[in-house]
């Protein structure tokens, strides 16, 4: 695993913060499968493992970035499914993700967020991958 700076987000963990912001402001909280499309969407790629979010979660709120509550059953029952762990951006969460940002600079967000959506980054070559390929 990659070393942590001091003070400082992991990559997936400021785009699960960011995503999560998104989907919290439509919906009120969000769950894993949700927030996967929704990373997977705004990157054209899919996740290469689902652990890999769900570990990223359960770090995140064991720092207190992240809240998580079970889906009240009757929902899940009514849905016929299993029950969602949902999701909800912390105060904490929220000030670390702008603490990132301005950290990252509007520059390298921007580049962030244009390499996610697959816009053309000024400067630099597009590469000829199919992310169809990578999934």
């Amino acid at each position: 695993m990659a070393k942590r700076k001091p003070g400082r987000l992991f990559p997936i963990e400021f785009d699960i913060l960011e995503c999560g912001l998104a989907l919290q402001s439509s919906e009120g909280s969000f769950y894993g499968f949700a927030l996967a499309r929704a990373l997977s969407e705004n990157s054209g790629v899919e996740l290469t493992a689902h652990g890999t979010l769900y570990k990223a979660l359960g770090r995140m709120k064991d720092a207190g970035l992240l809240e998580s509550s079970w889906e009240n059953s009757i929902v899940a029952d009514a849905e016929n499914r299993p029950r969602r762990r949902l999701y909800t951006v912390t105060g904490e969460g929220a000030k670390a993700h702008q603490a990132e940002a301005q950290a990252l600079g509007a520059d390298a967000v921007a580049e962030r967020r244009r390499a996610r959506t697959g816009e053309a980054i000024p400067g630099l070559p597009r590469l000829g991958i199919d992310a169809g390929v990578l999934a």
